[in-house]
């Protein structure tokens, strides 16, 4: 079964080489009892390593089942190791939070497909029938090391390795624990014993003993039992593909192992929940203000331009607006003759006034304008109508009123047909306008509209217009349109082309402005959000490193049961998921619930969209794995034999 030829294996402590293996040549054949003795510092416990896969030899030949194993990789070991190989050491390497069945039935994750053990039965022939919920540390040490050696026995291994496996029992304990290994021996499965004690050794039928890596003598006491049928194991260089399967059991263990220190887990959860309910919230505000910012933009009308009187400067100082152009309702009515990419023209004139209705007043903007202002800058009546082009031409004394002074003054009484007096002039109310919101300081609903002629000449006593609303057909023709105004006006009122006199705004660039002011700070509030994920990665870090140094036993022993790096890798990347995960969705609800509490309480506009919660939560998702990938490869870089010596 096993044939080892010139083995040797040197370590390097510091400056020092520790020869612990030298030429070492032995066989042992199925079905043997074998002890290999000798004092500390002897080599035997790096022999056992050799044997059991946990370690590779610097040099010679290790046949195993009549095949050369020494050149195996370190995954073509873990496979074989599982499948053929049980390990029983003197320190028990029970998993504290789990029973004495499920720490039985770990070996199962890591080698399936091969023919088992049940883990009750196993347990019912140890003698702990009774103890299968039972905890590590609900159970004596000779308990403990029988739930152990059934771990061992869980994958019908070939051979069973034995390491001090009676050095923490007392006197009554030991006899019964070797006597169990005798009993298995004789039922044909191979025993390997490491120890220093005669006592123990002498339950067996083959005594080696070692002294400074080298074998001293090799003395037989028995005839080997039978040996049972060996258990399958895989071809050389075979490898079993990563088992999907497997995550729903590491997702056990790591809610298991989150369980065990919950406020510690829950700190580390908290700084993830708190990032991603930051993203989620600052992302709602932030479309939400763009939504509301380009509602608000889209009132002011599409594809216009403002044309209005500029300012005058001499020597650097402005001479006040409209010092030399001013525009007259005749320019405005020609300007859509002289550009035919202009649809409609709406002159205007603005001013403060104070309305009175009974007892009651309010101090409002008015607006003289033309009946295409209402469509030109998205106006429509609520109630009523807006006044037409007879009212402008007869100078009539009608009002359009916006929601704001229409509340104010009427409070919830129809206002249409009714009289108003505008500084001290009576209007009849015809129209109520629907509302639209404030823009930035400035309430658009608090505005009374009136007939052109009839604010110029009854109201204001203005000659001029204060500005011409151009409409254009196309955005795509607003650049040529603006250049096209320009020249109608400088050619019309005989400017120079460099005259500064007059102004043309273009609403379109002031929109692209502002959603572009908006995009940016929408892009600020999600950095900031997810700076606040970015640190509550850091603590997943901190805390799966914390989580590997206190389980680095744990690791010594899944890869002693046949786990392979990428097994240990997968279970610690899990609970780093399971940890960003749980923050994830409770930081999802969480910001969810801040954003509609700020809509409904602050009244802030919000938009929350499936974007940024996926956004949010893949977020999440990838900071888990970005952040528990270094402690999860450390994890899976441990070597064995160091880490099942770790204190």
């Amino acid at each position: 079964m096993i044939d080892v030829r010139g083995l040797r294996k040197t370590y390097r402590m510091g400056s020092a080489v520790v020869r612990a293996l030298q030429d070492v040549s032995l066989r042992i054949e199925a079905g043997e009892f074998v002890a290999i003795m000798g004092p500390s510092g002897s080599g035997k416990s790096t022999l056992m390593h050799v044997l059991g896969l946990l370690d590779a030899p610097d040099a010679g030949e290790y046949r195993f089942q009549g095949r050369d194993v020494a050149g195996l990789s370190e995954d073509q070991r873990a496979v074989l190791r599982g499948r053929t190989v049980g390990f029983v050491f003197q320190q028990f390497n029970l998993l504290a939070r789990t029973s004495a069945l499920e720490n039985v039935a770990l070996p199962l994750l890591y080698a399936p497909g091969v023919p088992v053990r049940t883990p009750a039965a196993l347990l019912s022939s140890v003698g702990l029938a009774t103890h299968l919920a039972h905890k590590p540390n609900e159970m004596s040490g000779g308990q403990q090391q029988r739930v152990a050696i059934a771990r061992a026995l869980v994958n019908n291994p070939s051979i069973l390795l034995a390491d001090e496996p009676t050095g923490n029992l007392d006197s009554k304990s030991q006899e019964e624990i070797m006597a169990l290994l005798a009993e298995l021996n004789r039922a044909g499965l191979t025993v390997i014993l490491v120890t220093h004690e005669a006592d123990v050794a002498r339950h067996a039928r083959r005594v080696i003993r070692m002294r400074d890596g080298a074998v001293l003598s090799d003395e037989r006491t028995g005839d080997a039992p039978p040996a049972r049928t060996p258990a399958p194991t895989l071809p050389a260089g075979v490898v079993p593909r990563f088992r999907w399967r497997a995550l729903a059991v590491h997702g056990r263990e790591a809610l298991r192992s989150l369980g065990a220190n919950k406020v510690r887990s829950g700190l580390s959860m908290l700084g993830i929940l708190i990032g991603v309910a930051a993203v989620v919230a600052m992302l709602a505000l932030g479309t939400g203000a763009r939504k509301a910012v380009e509602a608000q933009l889209s009132s002011l009308g599409a594809n216009l331009l403002v044309l209005m009187p500029g300012s005058m400067k001499t020597h650097g100082v402005a001479q006040g607006a409209g010092a030399v152009t001013r525009f007259t309702e005749t320019d405005a009515r020609e300007i859509p003759d002289e550009i035919h990419t202009v649809t409609k023209v709406a002159p205007s004139v603005t001013g403060a006034a104070q309305l009175v209705y009974g007892n009651k007043n309010w101090r409002s903007s008015v607006i003289g304008t033309v009946p295409d202002y209402a469509p030109m800058r998205s106006l429509t009546a609520e109630r009523g109508r807006f006044f037409n082009e007879e009212e402008v031409r007869m100078r009539a004394r009608v009002a359009v009123l916006g929601v704001t002074p229409a509340r104010e003054l009427f409070g919830d009484a129809d206002p249409l047909g009714e009289y108003i007096k505008i500084n001290r002039i009576n209007f009849q109310v015809v129209g109520v306008l629907k509302e639209k919101g404030a823009m930035g300081w400035r309430n658009q609903d608090d505005i009374v509209g009136i007939p052109l002629t009839t604010a110029m000449r009854r109201l204001m006593g203005k000659d001029y217009v204060d500005m011409i609303d151009v409409q254009v057909e196309s955005a795509s023709a607003l650049a040529a349109t603006e250049k096209a105004l320009r020249a109608f006006v400088q050619r019309r009122h005989r400017l120079p082309e460099d005259d500064e006199s007059f102004d043309v705004l273009n609403l379109a660039e002031i929109q692209s402005a502002f959603q572009a002011t908006s995009r940016t700070l929408s892009l600020l509030l999600a950095v900031i959000a997810a700076i606040s994920l970015f640190v509550g990665g850091i603590g997943i870090m901190n805390i799966m490193l914390v989580t590997v140094t206190e389980r680095t036993r744990e690791i010594g022993l899944r890869k002693a049961l046949g786990a392979r790096p990428q097994d240990i890798r997968a279970q610690f990347l899990t609970e780093a998921l399971v940890i960003s995960l749980t923050g994830g969705l409770s930081g999802l609800l969480l910001g969810v619930g801040v954003s509609l509490g700020l809509s409904r309480l602050a009244g802030w506009a919000v938009g929350i969209s499936a974007q940024s919660v996926v956004l949010a939560f893949t977020f999440s998702v990838g900071v888990g794995v970005l952040f528990g990938f270094w402690p999860a490869r450390k994890a899976a870089a441990l070597n064995p034999i160091q880490a099942l010596r770790y204190e």
